[in-house]
């Protein structure tokens, strides 16, 4: 059955905005007592769990970070959204000798520090943008936290008028009131217009007041977002018309219900979010190739002299190719500031 997230649903369906946050952010919602607890490896799977490859871009990342500032210091890594603390990990494991006295890496989730992580990654519990601090030297980072910042979606009746889309606690879908919020209309015009009956569209100003609310506690460094998007083009031309809201559960894609059983997701207007910042757009191929990252793989004759280092060498360019595979995780929108 169902679960009646906070009696949210007890006078009807409401919009999907305030469906999505109750489902994951009430007092029975996916990440607060829900399933989400478990930690997000358990219900999908992110590039942050793809092997060691990310937190070796990560590292990559980090270091051209630190070079433009003149090597402080002291270098903040903040990580929004950080599940189980997995990239920091990865990055502290990964870095130089050098850097790593200087990192000061944070980590930031809805939920509690995770049992046995690293002493050195200090842990803020609480949401974006409100627990980012509020002066950030070096790298602030959301990996795949976009696409779970709750947004209205809404579709045009049969009259060509677009109409707020509710939902009820089953999943079961109406149509509501027109939509008349002149900010919500302001968006839609500017980057993803509808007016053919049955066509949706999902309202991303959400997404792109947390990331400009984000942003604007750096002082110096880059700010990188990365995830699932799409641009205006790709609106335009008629990829997502049905939208592209979804679940996921116990590492399965289900149908988007908001009981607070699943993880509810929605890819990122990545153009409006880079638009939001001043922040600049491309492929992660594309950035992480302008990093040096590569996929290359290791020299043959390391497998005379050292069959071991050669295994884990392949294997490291196996994982590198996954990040950078342009029909997948290479696709994947990069939006960056830097100051």
């Amino acid at each position: 059955m169902p679960v009646r997230t906070d009696r949210a649903f007890a006078d009807g369906p409401l919009p999907w905005s305030l469906a999505w946050h109750v489902a994951a952010h009430g007092g029975t919602g996916f990440w607060t007592t829900g399933p989400g607890t478990d930690g997000p490896a358990a219900h999908f799977r992110t590039a942050a769990h793809a092997g060691t490859a990310l937190g070796r871009a990560l590292t990559v990342l980090v270091r051209d970070v630190d070079t433009r500032l003149g090597h402080p210091d002291r270098l903040d890594v903040v990580d929004l959204g950080a599940g189980h603390g997995e990239l920091l990990t990865a990055l502290l494991r990964h870095v130089d000798d050098d850097l790593r006295p200087r990192l000061r890496p944070v980590a930031i989730d809805v939920r509690p520090r995770p049992a046995g992580l690293d002493e050195r990654i200090a842990w803020i519990t609480g949401s974006v943008p409100e627990a980012v601090p509020n002066v950030v030297h070096g790298l602030l980072l959301a990996h795949e936290l976009l696409d779970e910042i709750p947004l209205d979606v809404v579709e045009v009746d049969d009259d060509g008028c677009v109409r707020l889309v509710l939902v009820d606690a089953d999943g079961s879908e109406t149509l509501g009131p027109l939509l008349e919020d002149v900010d919500d209309l302001a968006w839609l015009a500017a980057w993803w217009p509808v007016d053919e009956p049955g066509t949706r569209a999902e309202i991303g100003r959400t997404r792109d007041d947390v990331w400009a609310a984000c942003v604007a506690r750096l002082a110096r460094g880059t700010a990188v977002a990365v995830d699932y998007g799409h641009t205006r083009d790709e609106r335009d031309a008629g990829r997502y018309d049905h939208g592209t809201l979804t679940a996921y559960r116990d590492g399965r894609q289900v149908a988007p219900v908001p009981d607070g059983t699943a993880n509810l997701t929605a890819h990122v207007a990545a153009d409006s979010v880079a638009r939001a910042s001043g922040g600049a757009l491309r492929t992660q191929r594309e950035s992480l190739h302008a990093l040096g990252f590569s996929a290359a793989l290791p020299e043959s004759s390391l497998a005379a002299h050292d069959p071991s280092a050669y295994a884990d060498a392949l294997q490291a360019a196996s994982d590198a190719a996954e990040l950078l595979d342009p029909s997948g995780l290479g696709a994947f929108a990069w939006v960056r500031v830097d100051r």
